[in-house]
């Protein structure tokens, strides 16, 4: 798989190739670089998309990401700044945060929203129609789906519609989530089920101790047992 953050994988024309509209919007149509030193901030912070991905018009992409190698982004996706949309990757009429990393081969359909920091693993799968047929129009039953702050969904997963998957959740690579997952639960599996609790950092927390507590090995971040989930401890 290659990485989307490669810079021999940046391309050599401006990030407005191909898209009249953006450049209209920077205001570098029919223009170099050298010839407006003006317009140098708003190229800095404007996102990089590859010459051969399709955004469409009234897409929103914010300053900083990456739209990558036939990416295809449909009207009305709104994808915040500092994402990742990797290679030959599907975005709906959908709403992505601020830094979310898209893997190669992902498609977000409509009725999917993603929160901040969200991590989808390659060629994970979201669906939104729960009993779909070729030859029946269920576009107005698209159930939504739900990936809260920090979440990692692993490669080939495949999430169901209508769930929400909460904070800082880790579904393992290969798992089918038809349910919904708590903040900082660790799932793996066909169906997904609950295997233990994620740190912030995504390791997995070590079991907890008399008092309730769990301390992550990597981050020291230290965890309390509440209920059928857990709580961050402020520090």
């Amino acid at each position: 798989m290659s990485d989307p953050d490669d810079p021999s994988l940046r391309p050599s024309t401006p990030p407005w190739t191909g898209h009249p509209e953006r450049a209209a919007q920077l205001g570098v149509e029919g223009r170099g670089v050298a010839q407006d030193e003006r317009i140098d901030e708003r190229i800095e912070d404007a996102p990089l998309i590859h010459p051969s991905a399709v955004v469409e018009r009234g897409a929103s992409i914010g300053a900083g990401t990456r739209v990558w190698h036939f990416a295809h982004i449909m009207p009305g996706a709104t994808i915040g700044k500092d994402c990742v949309v990797g290679h030959a990757c599907y975005i709906g009429n959908v709403t992505i945060g601020d830094g979310c990393r898209i893997q190669n081969h992902v498609s977000v359909f409509d009725g999917v929203t993603l929160e901040d920091e969200v991590l989808l693993g390659p060629s994970c799968v979201f669906t939104n129609v729960k009993h779909p047929r070729a030859h029946v129009s269920r576009r107005e039953e698209f159930a939504p789906t739900r990936v809260g702050r920090g979440a990692t969904i692993g490669a080939n997963a495949t999430v169901v519609c209508g769930v929400t998957i909460g904070a800082y959740a880790f579904v393992g690579a290969g798992a089918a989530v038809a349910a919904d997952v708590a903040p900082h639960a660790l799932v793996i599996g066909v169906p997904a089920r609950w295997i233990g609790w994620a740190c912030r950092c995504g390791e997995r927390l070590p079991g907890f101790d008399g008092t309730g507590v769990t301390v992550c090995v990597r981050c020291s971040d230290r965890y309390v047992a509440k209920g059928a989930t857990i709580d961050l401890i402020a520090t």
